[in-house]
């Protein structure tokens, strides 16, 4: 009896292993096959005048995304900017500061607030920021993607916090640190790591939304100067020149997309090297 339930043991791990390794392999090859779909069909168009030169006028080819690069690093630097410490500081309260009732309705209105769809977003921003302003800008594409990042941002950063062994807490208390003191002195800089690789996923989420960027920033062919202005972001770059009739605008499209890719996978890249790095201090390595 024995023998057998060890010999059914062993199947039964081997066959869950092997599931396993099929679905990390299918996971992973999926990505590699976007990645390389990508690489096929857009390599061929990323040179330099794709980073330096702006879109050409309808019937040339030739010319580049300069605009939309820049556009896009506006608006998630104004995201980031806006959503990054609202998030921070909310999630600073709801781990050290909250009470009970409280922060339960704030952390079930930022999972609501997570679930939103993002064209959802881009209405609300449209009717709050650029009905009153009469016009598109890229203020208002980095506010809807601020309020995209921001309950993002403040779970990570709670779920870090509240992660920090109580144990140091207990000791800055012991040695006569205030509450707030031993929250900025030794909880905050313990998870700093954790919270920074949680902020660089958030900010990675937003960077290649499009909805909402439809009925805030727009789109614009040329420079966009100061934040009041319509402004080109290489998500809607790429909705607008995947479904133009023109040849060249659509493999420009494919090269915008691994441009895309590209940025966010090095996003996630280094927020894992951080944890990583984190992780080793931590095990003494």
């Amino acid at each position: 009896m024995k023998p057998n339930l060890h010999l059914w043991r062993k199947a039964v791990n081997y066959l869950m292993f092997s599931l396993a390794g099929l679905c990390t392999l299918a996971t992973v090859s999926v990505l590699f096959g976007i990645l390389g779909f990508l690489v096929w069909k857009g390599a061929s168009s990323i040179n330099w005048d794709f980073f330096t030169q702006l879109p050409k006028p309808v019937g040339e080819a030739g010319g580049g995304m300069a605009n939309a690069i820049v556009g896009s690093f506006k608006l998630v630097l104004l995201a980031a900017a806006v959503g990054v410490p609202v998030g921070f500081i909310s999630g600073v309260y709801l781990a050290e500061f909250g009470g009970r009732k409280f922060p339960a309705l704030i952390r079930y209105v930022a999972d609501l607030l997570n679930g939103v769809p993002s064209i959802v977003i881009g209405i609300f921003i449209y009717a709050l920021v650029v009905m009153p302003m009469k016009r598109f800008s890229t203020l208002a594409g980095g506010l809807a993607l601020a309020l995209m990042i921001v309950p993002v941002t403040m779970r990570t950063t709670e779920q870090f916090l509240r992660a920090v062994p109580d144990s140091l807490r207990e000791a800055a208390l012991a040695l006569g640190a205030s509450k707030w003191r031993m929250v900025a002195t030794v909880v905050i800089p313990a998870s700093l790591h954790a919270v920074l690789t949680g902020t660089l996923l958030g900010v990675a989420r937003v960077a290649g939304e499009t909805a909402p960027l439809l009925f805030t920033a727009f789109n614009n062919r040329f420079w966009s100067p100061g934040w009041d202005q319509p402004t080109a972001s290489l998500p809607v770059m790429v909705f607008t020149y995947a479904i133009a009739p023109y040849e060249d605008w659509r493999r420009q499209a494919w090269a915008a997309g691994l441009v895309l890719l590209v940025s966010m996978l090095a996003l996630n890249i280094t927020a894992h090297r951080i944890l990583s790095l984190r992780m080793a201090r931590r095990s003494g390595r």
